[in-house]
């Protein structure tokens, strides 16, 4: 208990801070649901300040600075207990859900995945769709940044959470001389594009509530709707071009944005490998996708199919999960490539899922020089991105952590066709969630959710979003002897 009573103090503090987000939904109730609603967040801000109350006091006496086993260890019981805590009020207000179900729910929320276990959403009360959403907005860039802005008010350090929680190879780069000053520019940036979004969504024909809920999943890249239909309720034109603007725009490192504000000038931006493999993606998917739509006649004409495709494509390959059509109807080519983009298009330090674009760049540049190697074995070719050489060291851990992924992948699709699922449910269900995509296909497709799984199948896929959330590599390391030996 001594050596973990520091990081369960840590813990007690960001458990008080995070009760008091359950004043949103709480505020939203009082106001919109007429119900005695506000009455169950309530109880769920009691309950979690009580417990980070009680634990606070029991570690008052374990205060030090963090160590980089120490930032690990909290980092996953973060993301373990606080979606328990959400998840409580979600059983109170939504008769006959389960604690597995709602443990999922809260936990895809946080995690923004975008995956659900519940059916008949425009009939849910307007601060429980609230709820989900609005943690998707908290947990799209991360809860733990949030918290290394804190923690230095605290007399704590927060170089190691940031390391640890911060998505991508390359975690050591600051933007600003201190760790603190960092997170903070980056929600800086994060709640100007969410303010400006709010905003877009009200201008393009959303009610404010919609607005709101649909600001949160956007920038989170999360893909939480307050509609069964998600996208597919409005119809909108306009509604889909700001969706995918601001889809597009999440899917792009916030710390690039930091440094275009700082520097007044967009050229750090285009000048940027890994955001011009991104846009060239982007672009070239949705010309591709376009011409298959209209080709096999799946829309009225190639107006529409391109619109089809833009919105589709954003959706997916930013790993945020809106749906304005059952896609899984389309020709067999547009889900899986669909799909397959959730896999690895984002950026790094964005708020979407996958592998992130720059390790599939620099994955791509290994190949490309193992192949020249092989011809000329003594050439000099070094790993180039933008205007750096890549040390040997980000390479190998960028292929140690793709084995981690496709042995991750495998192992979980295993374990769900162990359990009886079919073969396209079960790869793709892990697909969505270790992606942080949401919706994957067969039963779990667009058109379904994962309110059909067993229990043990949803647990599955709760560990492969909490996986996929913290990049795997922060949660295997866990299960290394040498973690746990001082």
């Amino acid at each position: 208990m001594t050596g973990l009573a520091p990081v369960l103090n840590v813990l007690a503090r960001i458990m008080v801070g995070f009760s008091l987000l359950f004043a949103v939904p709480m505020g939203w109730a009082w106001g919109l649901d007429h119900s005695d609603l506000g009455e169950v967040w309530l109880q769920g801000m009691a309950l979690t300040l009580g417990c980070g109350v009680l634990l606070l006091l029991l570690t008052a006496r374990s205060r030090r600075e963090l160590m980089p086993r120490d930032g690990f260890l909290l980092v996953n019981l973060v993301w373990l207990v606080l979606p328990a805590f959400a998840a409580v009020p979600l059983m109170l207000a939504i008769d006959g859900l389960s604690w597995t179900d709602a443990y999922f729910e809260s936990m895809s929320a946080l995690t923004a995945t975008g995956a659900t276990v519940l059916s008949g959403l425009d009939a849910l009360p307007v601060s429980v769709n609230v709820w989900r959403c609005f943690l998707q907005l908290i947990g799209g860039l991360g809860i733990m940044l949030l918290v290394v802005a804190v923690l230095p008010l605290l007399g704590l350090g927060g170089v190691q959470l940031y390391k640890a929680e911060t998505p991508g190879p390359m975690k050591d780069a600051r933007l600003t001389p201190r760790i603190a000053e960092t997170a903070r520019g980056l929600w800086g940036v994060y709640f100007v594009f969410s303010a400006a979004c709010l905003l877009a969504y009200r201008w393009a024909g959303m009610s404010w509530p919609d607005a709101f809920m649909h600001m949160c999943s956007t920038m989170g890249l999360g893909g939480f709707s307050s509609h069964d239909a998600s996208f597919g309720y409005w119809n909108s034109a306009r509604i889909e071009g700001v969706a995918i603007v601001f889809m597009a725009l999440a899917g792009i490192s916030f710390a690039r944005y930091f440094i275009v504000w700082r520097a007044r000038s967009l050229l750090s931006l285009l000048r940027d490998a890994e955001v011009r493999a991104y846009a060239f993606v982007l672009g070239a998917s949705i010309a591709g996708l376009s011409l298959v739509l209209a080709a096999h006649g799946t829309q009225p004409d190639f107006a529409q199919a391109l619109r089809a495709a833009a919105f589709h494509v954003v959706s997916l390959a930013t790993t945020t999960g809106y749906a304005a059509a059952d896609y899984a109807l389309w020709p067999v080519i547009v889900p899986v490539w669909l799909m397959f983009l959730g896999s690895f298009v984002s950026c790094a330090g964005s708020t979407g899922g996958g592998i992130k674009m720059v390790r599939m760049v620099l994955l791509i540049k290994q190949a490309r020089r193992e192949l020249v190697r092989a011809i000329h074995p003594r050439v000099v070719n070094p790993v180039i991105m933008g205007r750096a050489t890549i040390p040997a060291t980000v390479i190998a851990a960028v292929m140690a952590y793709m084995l981690i992924y496709g042995a991750t992948t495998i192992g979980l699709t295993m374990l769900l066709l162990l359990s009886g699922l079919d073969i396209l449910s079960a790869f793709s269900a892990v697909v969505a969630t270790v992606n942080n995509i949401g919706p994957g296909l067969g039963l779990v497709g667009p058109a379904s959710n994962f309110g059909v799984l067993t229990d043990f199948q949803t647990w599955v896929c709760t560990v492969a979003m909490l996986m996929g959330r913290l990049e795997l590599l922060a949660v295997m390391v866990l299960f290394l002897p040498q973690f746990w030996r001082k």
